[in-house]
């Protein structure tokens, strides 16, 4: 039984919404950041980044307590109005590829992440937990959602169109050229009908956001401890996240690039690679995976295809079928040496919104010696991953939509 509740949330006026939202801070480049701050003065960098006014680095817990003073001077400009009736919001997103996506902002329960009503896929890092709960707690609010998946159901994609319907709260294109629209249902009926869908889900699926979700979890026990009054209604007992259909996400792989071939000859190398999988040399036009269990891979000038031998591998798990992890123990940590894929320098990542030639020109560079792609993984490895309560290795999915900071905030 998944909870979700309405909430007043906190927006930038329709008139400079565009010019409010922004992407995930570390999502820029320095150039980047400093164009935008420099010349738009509405930017939620200047919140995020709030020594950029006195051209200071600022970090910890000072760089928190200036987040939060930034904060409420947004709000005291008028730039931030917070909503007067608890609302659940219709968000859709159409990115610049035409693919679109629609679906409800709302107040999750993080007594429902503990419980594993929510349920996860990835790992996440202690203190990446703590830091970002020591933020919120700090700052007192929370910009971006957790990106959210269930099943979908016909009764709230009906009230979802019949929404749009409606005028949009806010309609706008940022740069990347996607563009937003908000509805807003503050209607108690149309709220409880919503509502009572969820409450039928018995799980629900976290896509994007684990870091965001696990620290806020973190922050409700730390709450509800110091809270003798406590009586599950506060807002710490929840999380703001962007639920949308299964049908609607979408999932790309990461593809890796490798500085070297741990001490091997590319020859020693391929005959390593020959006792588990059948390979064949496809020259050199770009190649891509086909299917599961299959691996493009690049190396000295032309691609190659790369066939398991299943006899030499066995699949006990759901994670053992997923080709980011099948990677990982046939190739990259027994004959690359790669046992850290968190932290090992030897090891980058591109998503695979990027063509196969992308990893060409990484290799050509000299900077890598050898890259491999593969095929996506999809939404029922995602849940069957998570059912098992097993945890995909780092970088095994690069899912859209992304989603920008500002447009709808949710305070402690």
């Amino acid at each position: 039984m998944a909870k979700i509740i309405p909430f007043k949330a906190v927006k930038p006026t329709r008139a400079i919404v565009g010019l409010v939202a922004a992407r995930p801070y570390q999502s820029y480049t320095v150039d980047e950041r400093e164009s935008r701050m420099d010349f738009n003065p509405f930017s939620f960098l200047h919140i995020v980044n709030p020594g950029y006014k006195y051209d200071q680095e600022v970090t910890g817990k000072k760089r928190y307590k200036l987040v939060k003073n930034r904060y409420s001077e947004f709000k005291e400009d008028g730039v931030f109005v917070t909503d007067e009736k608890p609302s659940l919001y219709v968000y859709k997103i159409v990115n610049r590829h035409g693919q679109e996506f629609n679906g409800i902002i709302a107040a999750t329960s993080a007594e429902d992440y503990e419980n594993d009503v929510i349920k996860k896929h990835e790992d996440t890092i202690t203190k990446r937990e703590q830091t970002f709960k020591t933020y919120i707690q700090t700052v007192g609010f929370n910009a971006e959602p957790v990106l959210l998946t269930y099943p979908d159901n016909n009764v709230i994609s009906n009230i979802i169109k019949e929404t749009q319907k409606e005028h949009a709260e806010f309609e706008f294109t940022m740069t990347y050229r996607d563009t937003h629209y908000l509805w807003k249902i503050d209607n108690k009926d149309s709220i409880a009908i919503i509502q009572n869908e969820f409450k039928q889900m018995e799980t629900i699926y976290i896509a994007d956001g684990h870091h965001r979700s696990a620290s806020s979890y973190l922050l409700y026990k730390d709450e509800k401890e110091q809270n003798p009054n406590h009586n599950g209604s506060e807002s710490y007992n929840f999380f703001m996240s962007y639920l949308i259909p299964e049908s609607d996400l979408v999932i790309h792989e990461f593809n890796r690039l490798i500085k070297d071939l741990n001490g091997l000859t590319k020859e020693e190398f391929l005959i390593k690679l020959d006792a588990v999988y059948r390979i064949e040399n496809r020259g050199i036009i770009p190649y891509n995976a086909s299917k599961s269990h299959h691996f493009s891979m690049y190396l000295d000038g032309e691609f190659y295809s790369l066939y398991l031998r299943k006899t030499n591998y066995k699949f006990k798990t759901a994670l053992d079928e997923l080709d980011a992890q099948l990677l990982y123990k046939t190739i990259l940590q027994p004959i690359l040496g790669i046992d850290d894929l968190r932290n090992d320098n030897r090891i980058e990542y591109v998503n695979g919104t990027h063509e196969m030639i992308t990893i060409k020109t990484s290799v050509d560079s000299g900077e890598f010696a050898v890259g491999f792609g593969m095929c996506p993984s999809n939404v029922e490895q995602m849940k069957q991953i998570a059912n098992e309560g097993l945890k995909m290795p780092p970088k095994s999915t690069y899912i859209l939509p992304k989603l920008r900071s500002g447009i709808t905030i949710y305070e402690y």
